[in-house]
């Protein structure tokens, strides 16, 4: 299916968005620096002691809170919820809104702006306007699920893309003045919250989202705990389709705007092997160049397109630029064969029979770990282009876990949905 069949088919699915009774952080009794947290599958031990510390109301208690021998963390987060709540640290809305969400942060020394909207999304299996990209893992939602359960609310928000020429709800979200609360996260990102309350412009920000498929970025895991718990609410309650957990809290940028950045994630590799050997020994699928330390590897293989990988290898403390010139991958769907990631895992990791493999998003945090023999190898990835996205997701494909880093990280706290309502 091409780009534009795939555009056209989805034109048979609407996709519904709607305003929702968000909960908020009162910023008359919390400072949004204290209590906001990045998305829980980023943060450290480290980091979780450092909020748990920073804040006795800081959202890591809900959405990522440690383990008690006395009461289990889901119990913990429904129980910080209410009682924030009642202490009117968290206030829910009177009425259903939007929410415009605008990030202003700096990457490479350039300072960028990205912004969206946020609201609830009718969840669809996927394939019925709403598509994912990547592959995930069982894990994440079994620790999701559970804590959905016990709060009975999204906690976090899951970071969508679409495509609007229009610029409907692009504008309302640049005209956006006096946000209701900001916070400061980790990297020094500043990120603002408004409220976006007008009927006239809920009413074109539902329009705009009609037949408008909808990428999923960053949050798989919680798109696909949030159906499971729709599945399991609709058996208990039948007949309940526009209940509150028919939909799913979600973060959506225009991919027009330009606002966010997709970053590679590295492969580090492990092996008894010898990389050098392996890959010299197959000249006929690749040519493996020396590069020069003096210059920047990431740059280079952006610059030299599809089909190069960049490398450093432990056993000669040297980069490389390896050029895959072998035959394409005809057993992958057409949208799969040339992107880089699947020329790494599907030709260059199973040249190891041995090996462990590791993620990492920082190029001189992983060439450091090569140094210190942590591992053998880094394979140095090309950013992944939202146009590959578009057009593996539209053809119902994923490509591999892991193969793409959106940024910046959207902050836990600053909305939630809940789904207590009457029955």
């Amino acid at each position: 299916m091409s780009y534009n069949e795939a555009k056209c088919y989805h034109r048979t699915y609407m996709t519904v968005i709607q305003p929702f009774k968000g909960i908020l952080y009162n910023p008359e009794k919390v400072c949004g620096d204290d209590v906001m947290c990045p998305p829980y599958d980023i943060i450290s031990d480290e980091i979780q002691e450092f909020l748990y510390n920073k804040s006795p109301y800081n959202i890591i208690r809900i959405d990522h809170g440690k383990h008690s021998s006395e009461i289990d963390k889901y119990v913990l987060a429904k129980k910080y919820l209410n009682k924030w709540i009642e202490e009117g640290v968290l206030l829910q809305e009177k009425e259903p809104c939007f929410y415009g969400y605008e990030v202003q942060y700096s990457y490479k020394n350039k300072n960028r702006i990205l912004k969206g909207i946020i609201g609830t999304v009718r969840l669809e299996e996927f394939g019925k306007g709403i598509y994912p990209h990547e592959q995930t893992y069982s894990k994440p939602k079994t620790d999701r699920l559970n804590l959905m359960k016990a709060c009975m609310a999204n906690t976090s928000l899951i970071f969508s893309l679409y495509r609007s020429k229009e610029r409907t709800t692009s504008q309302i979200v640049e005209n956006l003045k006096n946000p209701y609360i900001q916070a400061r996260d980790l990297n020094g990102n500043i990120h603002k919250l408004y409220k976006i309350t007008q009927p006239s412009q809920i009413n074109l920000i539902i329009e705009e989202f009609k037949h408008k498929p909808i990428f999923i970025a960053d949050g798989h895991h919680r798109y696909e705990v949030a159906l499971e718990f729709k599945k399991q609410m609709d058996k208990v309650y039948p007949g309940h389709k526009e209940a509150a957990w028919n939909y799913v809290l979600m973060f959506l940028t225009n991919i027009e705007d330009n606002g966010y950045l997709i970053l590679p994630t590295h492969r580090l590799l492990s092996t008894p092997l010898s990389v050098k050997k392996l890959l010299g020994k197959q000249n006929k699928l690749f040519h493996l160049s020396e590069f020069s330390k003096d210059n920047d590897i990431q740059e280079a293989i952006e610059k030299a397109g599809p089909k190069n990988i960049g490398a450093y290898l432990k056993e000669d403390n040297k980069f490389y630029i390896l050029t895959y010139n072998g035959p394409d991958l005809d057993y992958l769907p057409e949208p799969l064969r040339s992107i880089d990631i699947n020329i790494l895992e599907e030709v260059i990791l199973k040249l190891f029979p041995q090996k462990e493999v590791c993620y990492e998003i920082n190029i001189e945090k992983a060439i450091k770990m090569v140094k210190e023999n942590k591992c053998d190898a880094i394979f140095i990835l090309r950013a992944t282009r939202v146009e590959e996205i578009e057009r593996v997701a539209l053809a119902g494909l994923r490509m591999p876990p892991k193969s793409t880093y959106f940024y910046p990280k959207l902050l836990t706290g600053m909305v939630i949905n809940s789904f207590q309502e009457k029955i």
